[in-house]
C-alpha cells in the first residue's frame, strides 16, 4: 500500500471514529437533559465533592486563558526554535481553540443547569458538556498522545506522555471536586473533543500518528 493510500485509508477511519463519537456524545446530552444524572453517577459525583480542593482549583486553572495563553506563546516559540514540530504545535493550538469554543456553544444548545453543590466559586454557565474535559482531551490528552507516539526517546516520551495523561485526567476529577460538573458533562466534553480530534486528524494527518506501520503524512520520519 503506498503512502497516498495509506492517509485516504487513515482519513476515512478518522471520519468514522469522529461520527461515532459525536453521535454518543449528542444521545448522552439528550438522555442527560431529559432524565437527569444516573443514581450511580451522581453518588460518585457527590463522592468526589470538596476533596483536596485547593489541588482542584489549581488543576481548573490550567484551563483558564490566563494558563492557556502563555502555553499557546510557548509552544510558538518552540515552533520557531524547532521546525520539526512546527505541525504537531499549530494542530494542538487548532484543536484547543475548535474544543473550547465547541463546548462552550453546546452548553447553549443543551442548556442543562450546574449542579448546586459547588466549592469555592459559584459557575453560572451551563454544565453539559464539561469545557475543562473538553480542553484536557483535546489539547493535554493530544499532546499526551503525540508525545507517547514519537520518535523521542523511549524513557522520556513515555514519562511526559504519561505525565500529561494523568494530567488530563486530573483536570476533570478537579471539576467534580469543586462541584462543577456531573459526570456525564466530563464524558460529554471527552467525547465532543476526542471527535474533534478525530475529524482533525483526518483533513490534517499529523505525524507521529501510523497506521500499517507508516507515517501518516507519507514521510519516512515522525518527531
Amino acid at each position: 500500500m503506498n503512502s497516498t493510500l495509506t492517509r485516504q485509508a487513515f482519513a476515512w477511519r478518522c471520519v468514522v471514529l469522529a461520527v461515532a463519537l459525536w453521535a454518543l456524545f449528542a444521545v448522552l446530552g439528550v438522555l442527560v437533559v431529559r432524565n437527569g444524572e444516573p443514581p450511580m453517577l451522581a453518588a460518585l459525583q457527590r463522592a468526589a465533592d470538596d476533596r483536596s480542593t485547593l489541588v482542584a482549583w489549581w488543576l481548573t486553572w490550567l484551563c483558564y486563558l490566563d494558563v492557556l495563553a502563555p502555553v499557546a506563546i510557548g509552544l510558538l516559540v518552540v515552533a520557531w526554535r524547532a521546525p520539526a514540530w512546527r505541525r504537531q504545535i499549530f494542530f494542538s493550538i487548532a484543536m484547543l481553540l475548535l474544543c473550547w469554543r465547541a463546548a462552550d456553544f453546546f452548553q447553549h444548545v443543551f442548556d442543562r443547569a450546574r449542579p448546586l453543590d459547588w466549592v469555592v466559586k459559584h459557575e453560572t454557565a451551563f454544565s453539559y458538556p464539561s469545557s475543562h474535559a473538553a480542553i484536557a482531551v483535546g489539547f493535554y490528552g493530544l499532546w499526551a498522545a503525540m508525545l507517547f507516539w514519537s520518535a523521542a526517546p523511549s524513557t522520556g516520551r513515555r514519562l511526559a506522555g504519561g505525565a500529561l495523561a494523568i494530567l488530563a485526567v486530573a483536570i476533570c476529577w478537579s471539576r467534580l471536586s469543586l462541584g462543577a460538573h456531573y459526570v456525564t458533562d466530563l464524558a460529554g466534553g471527552a467525547l465532543l473533543a476526542a471527535g474533534i480530534v478525530a475529524a482533525g486528524l483526518a483533513v490534517v494527518p499529523v505525524a507521529p500518528f501510523r497506521i500499517a506501520g507508516r507515517p501518516v503524512d507519507g514521510q519516512n520520519r515522525a518527531v
